[in-house]
């Protein structure tokens, strides 16, 4: 597969070409922007599946949380992983959804990962919390929405190590056009993406971006090459 350095720690990976095998991440500088600040509020919890306004899958994995809505932000926060911080333990929750009803720095956690930081019968308890990186294992992944054609596009992220900043995709001219993120975190272009395959270049907020070739599948999830780099 096509797959090279770019300046400023940035991977570039080709996941479609037709001429290569299977991408790799090659070595790169560590070129991390810094982490948001940690936060604190309150922490509750609610019976989650893994589903929810992030529109994830449901998930055996419970370690989960919805964010407040302040934090929320537009789905920015969508995917990421967060240690969280209580009375009896530290406990790393990836967020899959918002709690509207939460204040800011609060969050919303499932029923097995409150029990990590506290009894259930505190039922709300002081926290605080710091993201960190997700513990995923092989390449980021592209889900496209049901109904996703080459005149209405709608693309997520899935299985990143880093909260998702950007997507962008290259148009007919070779100049790499932003997509908007909506709120329930897919990133639409209601013109559509034209005739795929599609150069996507996704942008984690460590400052790292990853560029696939992905083809279009109607609700279905493609793998990309390579996984942004841990930082240190």
């Amino acid at each position: 597969m096509r797959s090279r350095l770019l300046l400023l720690g940035v991977v570039t990976a080709c996941s479609a070409c037709d001429d290569d095998g299977p991408g790799t991440q090659p070595p790169q500088p560590d070129t991390c922007l810094a982490d948001p600040a940690p936060a604190s509020g309150e922490a509750t919890y609610y019976d989650a599946d893994g589903s929810g306004n992030c529109s994830f899958d449901t998930s055996s994995d419970l370690m989960v949380a919805a964010i407040n809505g302040v934090d929320y932000s537009n789905a920015k926060w969508c995917g990421a992983c967060v240690a969280v911080t209580g009375p009896s333990g530290e406990v790393t929750v990836r967020v899959v959804d918002q709690c509207p009803g939460c204040a800011k720095g609060d969050l919303d956690l499932s029923r097995e990962a409150f029990e990590k930081i506290a009894p259930l019968s505190a039922g709300r308890v002081d926290i605080t919390w710091r993201p960190v990186p997700c513990p995923v294992e092989g390449p980021v992944a592209y889900h496209f929405k049901d109904g996703s054609n080459e005149f209405w596009t709608a693309v997520q992220i899935r299985n990143h190590r880093y909260p998702i900043a950007s997507v962008e995709v290259r148009d007919g001219a070779g100049t790499f056009q932003p997509v908007n993120r909506l709120s329930y975190n897919y990133f639409v272009d209601t013109e559509g993406f034209g005739e795929g395959p599609y150069l996507l270049r996704v942008t984690d907020t460590r400052g790292h971006a990853v560029e696939d070739m992905i083809a279009l599948g109607d609700d279905e999830l493609r793998q990309g090459a390579a996984q942004f780099p841990a930082c240190q």
